[in-house]
């Protein structure tokens, strides 16, 4: 008997051991999906095109130029970590503004590349430094929306970049705790490179910020947006959207009430 329970343990740990490997040498692979771009916005939108030459890259994206000023700001979009970003296409009008700035991650849509945190963090600098000197836009006229993933990379740009507003959907305090939800029994503070720590900048960032969150988000805790809140260095709006999960919280009225209510104020 005391055998077969020494052999059951060897096996656990053997495939503890081989589980807790995968984890750490797939990770990219478990963070980031890249997602082609939806064939008919490529053609649709084809006018919209942007191509970015990053070091020996280039990226790929969209830039939707109306009226930029005082009561219509620039939306600097940031995607989860699985989104074609053209989809938020059908959704343009929804918005009481008319300019906005998409940008495909590297190795997303028709951008070169692989992803990682640190790539994904420097193209978005480069990408919003290249286009707003380019367009002479004011950084006070600019609002940065990072959905999931990309509430890491808005948080980021926000930390080293003025500008006016910052909107964070379905938004984490860090990719770390969100892991150790999701995988409470490997050592995921020892395997993770990818850390994305928006809770380490927020509280020197000044920037007016609001937080939409869903209310059956099983993806995202909403204890980690509380969290990330909790630190955050400026003034702050929380509206949890109920009924809503992690991919369905833009589908609600409420969702689009509070997103317009804030653009209103700049």
């Amino acid at each position: 008997m005391i055998k077969m329970i020494m052999e059951i343990i060897k096996l656990l740990f053997v495939f503890f051991v081989g589980a807790t490997l995968l984890l750490y040498f797939f990770q990219g692979r478990m963070i980031f999906f890249p997602q082609p771009t939806a064939a008919a916005n490529q053609s649709r939108y084809a006018g919209n095109e942007i191509r970015l030459r990053h070091g020996d890259i280039t990226l790929t994206g969209w830039f939707f130029k109306g009226e930029i000023g005082p009561g219509s700001p620039l939306i600097v979009y940031y995607g989860g970590n699985a989104e074609d970003v053209s989809l938020n296409f059908s959704d343009l009008g929804r918005f009481n503004t008319r300019s906005f700035l998409f940008m495909n991650y590297r190795g997303y849509g028709g951008s070169d590349g692989k992803p990682s945190e640190r790539a994904l963090l420097d193209d978005a600098l480069f990408a919003i430094d290249h286009v707003l000197a380019a367009e002479a836009i004011d950084p006070a006229h600019v609002v940065l929306m990072g959905r999931s993933l990309g509430s890491g990379v808005a948080v980021h740009v926000a930390a080293k970049r003025r500008v006016g507003g910052v909107i964070l959907v379905t938004p984490f305090d860090s990719l770390l705790n969100v892991a150790r939800a999701h995988y409470p029994i490997f050592p995921v503070g020892l395997l993770l490179k990818h850390r994305f720590d928006s809770a380490a900048l927020a509280p020197e960032i000044s920037t007016p910020a609001l937080f939409l969150t869903a209310s059956n988000d099983q993806v995202v805790p909403l204890r980690f947006a509380n969290n990330l809140k909790a630190a955050w260095g400026g003034p702050t709006t929380a509206v949890t959207v109920d009924g809503t999960d992690h991919n369905s919280i833009e589908t609600a009225p409420l969702y689009w009430e509070a997103v317009n209510a804030y653009l209103s104020s700049f």
